[in-house]
This record gives structure tokens, C-alpha cells and sequence, in this order.
């Protein structure tokens, strides 16, 4: 059970940055179709990249012999550091939201969730579950996102942005301490 809260904490902190961006994309003139798209699109990377992490991981722990749990707690902190940092930084969003823009986006904010498979067997023996979730709570936060951007302020995106790098903190020191 704890497991599985975690995977599902890790899920959310890692769609905050999502969610909050689509904030700002859905103001713009955008379909519900291509909210759709977009959105499946975002849910595939953030399936594929914790894979691809992981297994590059994996070849990093064994390569420096770091203890897994170490290295995902540094990793979290510094993609927390990250997130609060971007929010400082102005955005420019993507004026015409082409299928490329939409990859360049997902990849954008899936790259968080490739640093986070590094370290993801220190938490599971299920990474066939874990990317599931991951997948879907990044689908559901970026619809969710788009669709709520035409009615919603920009400062919701930067309080879920806090908010998922809140998470992100309490969860890398969390493994820190049980290094």
C-alpha cells in the first residue's frame, strides 16, 4: 500500500508541471480533439521515458556503484529545485499547436519522468504498473489542464507548480534519509 502511494504521489508531483503548462496552452484557441490528442500524447511519454530511465539507471548504479535510493532522492530534489526555478522564468507557450509542437512538448515535460526512472526500482519491483500510472495521471492532468485553461487564471499553474515540487522535495529527502 505504501508502494503504491508513493508511485501515485511521484505520479501527481511529476503531472504538476503538465497540468500547470496546459493551464497556460488551453487559453489559446484549441480544439477538444486536439486536447485529446495532445493529452495521449503527453500520457505516451510519460509511459516511455521512466522505461527508458530505468533501464539507463540501472546501468548508472551499476557503472558507480550508488545505492538507488540515493540517487532517486537527489534526482527528485533537483527536479523540485527545477520547477520552482521555471516559475521564475518566463514562459513563452506555443502559438500553433502542430502534432511536432505537441511531441516537443511532451518531451519537454516528460524528461522529468526519464530522470525519475533512474531511481524508480528504489520504490518498485513493478515498473509495468508504476509507468502506468504515471501515464495516465499525466493524461489526465494535461486534459484537465487544457480544458480548464480557458476559465482559469495563470496563477493556479504556478501554485500546482509549488505544489508538485512540494511533493517532489518531501519525497527525494524521504529517500535520502534511508540512504
Amino acid at each position: 500500500m505504501k508502494e503504491c502511494l508513493t508511485i501515485l504521489t511521484i505520479a501527481v508531483a511529476l503531472s504538476m508541471d503538465t497540468f500547470s503548462l496546459s493551464l497556460g496552452i488551453g487559453t489559446g484557441k484549441i480544439s477538444k480533439k486536439r486536447c485529446l490528442l495532445f493529452s495521449i500524447i503527453v500520457g505516451i511519454m510519460h509511459f516511455v521515458m521512466p522505461l527508458i530511465g530505468n533501464f539507463l539507471g540501472s546501468k548508472i548504479v551499476e557503472i558507480f556503484m550508488l545505492k538507488s535510493n540515493f540517487l532517486l532522492g537527489i534526482i527528485l530534489i533537483y527536479l523540485a529545485i527545477t520547477m520552482l526555478i521555471d516559475i521564475i522564468k518566463p514562459e513563452d507557450k506555443p502559438k500553433n499547436m502542430t502534432i511536432i509542437n505537441m511531441f516537443l512538448f511532451a518531451l519537454g515535460v516528460s524528461i522529468d519522468s526519464f530522470s525519475t526512472g533512474i531511481g524508480l526500482s528504489a520504490i518498485t519491483n513493478n515498473m509495468l504498473m508504476a509507468v502506468i500510472v504515471f501515464s495516465l495521471t499525466s493524461f489526465c492532468f494535461t486534459y484537465i489542464g487544457l480544458l480548464i485553461g480557458k476559465y482559469a487564471n495563470r496563477l493556479l499553474g504556478v501554485y500546482a507548480t509549488i505544489f508538485g515540487a512540494i511533493l517532489l522535495i518531501i519525497i527525494g529527502v524521504f529517500h535520502l534519509c534511508k540512504y
